[in-house]
């Protein structure tokens, strides 16, 4: 508990400090990504198939200003040709969570049949999703997942959702909202179907 509210303090402030939006962001998921999970879950017999290794993404997904897509924002461990990853917004888990504006956690995603793939290097084998909303309006999710089974616990959610008060207010105050109606459609976007990976459209 010291570790995760010394990290919030921490990058709370370097993101109050950041000079932009996606920055701050980033360091709030940075921060999430170096503290959380369990360390130790690909050690386990099965959290892990022949050919995986264990590694961790995180970030946000947005909502675009024409509410169609997630658009990946401050993401930390995608591929770089993901930067822009783009998922319709009734997509997967993170349409899941948009049409319930609720936290979540799978802890295998194996055991949910509804998961679907948009990360493009591996199926990631566990996941946490925490809700952005302002004033009512939901503004996104921030996430976090890892290769390894039963990586992603009760504790990594609680901490996930206390980041994401903090990264809602930071992202309004850096003036979020604004930088994604400029940034959008991103010029690198890439988009994926709800079904999974496979290019839905050109990026614009």
């Amino acid at each position: 508990m010291n570790a995760a509210l010394e990290m919030i303090e921490r990058v709370g402030q370097a993101a109050l400090d950041a000079p932009g939006p996606e920055e701050a962001i980033r360091l709030i998921a940075r921060g999430c990504f170096d503290l959380l999970g369990d360390r130790q879950a690909h050690e386990k017999p099965g959290a892990l198939l022949p050919g995986e290794k264990q590694f961790f993404v995180a970030g946000a997904f947005f909502v675009s200003p024409d509410r169609e897509h997630h658009m990946l924002v401050g993401n930390t461990g995608f591929p770089a040709e993901q930067e822009r990853l783009c998922v319709p917004i009734d997509g997967g888990h993170p349409g899941w969570v948009y049409a319930n504006r609720s936290k979540l956690l799978l802890k295998n995603t194996d055991e949910h049949g509804t998961f679907r793939q948009y990360l493009k290097s591996s199926r990631m084998g566990s996941t946490i999703f925490a809700p952005l909303i302002w004033k009512g309006e939901f503004l996104g999710q921030l996430i976090m997942a890892a290769q390894a089974r039963h990586t992603m616990r009760e504790e990594d959610l609680a901490v996930l959702v206390a980041a994401s008060k903090v990264a809602t207010g930071v992202w309004v105050a850096q003036g979020g909202p604004q930088w994604l109606a400029a940034n959008w459609p991103p010029a690198n976007a890439f988009f994926v179907g709800k079904q999974g990976l496979g290019p839905e459209k050109e990026a614009a």
